[in-house]
């Protein structure tokens, strides 16, 4: 009978003790070989390790969200690209930032694989694969939303003599590749910086935990060079954008009023401003979801180098990480929903999606027509 009780923890009948020694409860890192374990921080070993049924879940989010955007950004691409009628300057930056927003995508294979394992493939190597993918798109997607509003900024505020050109576009693009490298390479080559699981550590970013000097430098540099420059470009430019908007539009009423006409633009260059304020709306919106989407993870990393570390739990850091994929799949459909063009040509190409667009183009040479033969009777007269 004896032997059915544990010495060192009283009388538990042995198979007690059995089931017992079954449901001790891991900490986060706990599956990651030794040779591995300096890439966990010692804040996240803190925390009970992760749910497998979270990991599964977060698997299955990551699943539809890399659908989505393949499709959506996959057709921006596809579209725009073939396209007569948006074969444009403009319509350049559209296709740089899906190609950005797919680059994010390609990362989403490696997530749904560590999901399972419930660590990083690979380890080391595995999590520079991802934050590389991850830091190229994040910070190229980002000042190139900026550039969308610079270029939104110039064809609306000086519609004759302010367009860019392709050339410039082209020298714009390969800017925006060049701004994502320098806070790619460094930390990926460990010269500046390094990248290190976060979250439920099977995603990977810089790390913004160890707590020296050259950290915390490190991550104000790239919270100024990847969140806050290309706000501030993105809120200049708009502001100006609709300061022309409203500058424009009181010129013309204060010149009707003294002309006594009810308007001084014809109905195709009313037409053809409609579309590129709608086009403008557009670029808005996306700039409104970049908002949405990179503050909450630009507010986790500096709360981790500079703030309260205790609020940065695994969820905690893991909702703006996947709030940030979200967004790189919801850009394309807002094309679809509000880009006039973009509509038009789904329309025809795409007819099964069931969306109804009338060719701008076509919709301003009538609307001119209309306007010809209706002042014809009145010049008669």
């Amino acid at each position: 009978m004896a032997a059915n009780y544990s010495d060192d923890i009283g009388p538990m009948a042995y198979p007690m003790k059995l089931v017992s020694s079954e449901i001790v409860e891991h900490m986060m890192g706990w599956n990651i070989p030794e040779e591995h374990q300096a890439m966990v921080h010692a804040h996240w070993r803190s925390f009970p390790a992760v749910s497998k049924y979270y990991h599964f879940i977060l698997a299955l989010i990551y699943t539809m969200l890399m659908v989505t955007s393949l499709i959506g950004n996959g057709i921006v691409i596809w579209i725009f690209s073939t396209s007569k009628s948006l074969r444009s300057a403009s319509n350049m930056f559209v296709i740089n930032l899906a190609v950005f927003d797919l680059m994010m995508m390609i990362e989403m294979p490696l997530l749904i694989a560590n999901s399972f394992y419930q660590h990083p493939i690979g380890f080391q190597l595995g999590c520079d694969i991802y934050a590389v993918l991850g830091s190229i798109s994040g910070i190229g997607g980002a000042i190139t939303n900026a550039v969308i509003a610079f270029d939104r900024y110039k064809t609306i505020s000086c519609p004759l003599d302010g367009r860019i050109n392709k050339v410039q576009a082209s020298l714009l693009i390969v800017f925006t590749w060049f701004w994502s490298l320098p806070f790619t390479i460094l930390p990926a080559l460990k010269v500046w910086g390094r990248f290190v699981p976060e979250g439920f550590l099977t995603t990977c970013s810089f790390d913004y935990f160890t707590d020296d000097q050259d950290t915390k430098v490190f991550v104000a540099c790239i919270f100024v060079w990847s969140y806050a420059i290309p706000m501030a470009l993105i809120c200049y430019f708009y502001s100006q954008l609709f300061g022309a908007v409203r500058l424009h539009e009181k010129m013309l009423q204060e010149q009707a009023k003294k002309m006594n006409v009810k308007s001084l633009a014809s109905n195709k260059e009313d037409a053809s401003k409609s579309v590129e304020i709608r086009i403008a709306k557009v670029a808005f919106t996306i700039f409104f979801m970049f908002v949405c989407g990179w503050t909450p993870y630009a507010i986790v990393t500096m709360t981790g180098a500079y703030g309260d570390r205790s609020l940065l739990s695994p969820v905690a850091t893991m909702i703006p990480a996947v709030c940030c994929k979200i967004v790189s799949c919801i850009d394309p459909w807002v094309y679809a929903i509000n880009h006039p063009r973009y509509r038009a040509e789904l329309q025809k190409r795409l007819p099964w999606l069931g969306v109804r667009e009338q060719d701008p183009d076509s919709v301003s040479t009538s609307n001119s027509v209309t306007t010809t033969q209706s002042h014809t009777p009145n010049a008669e007269t």
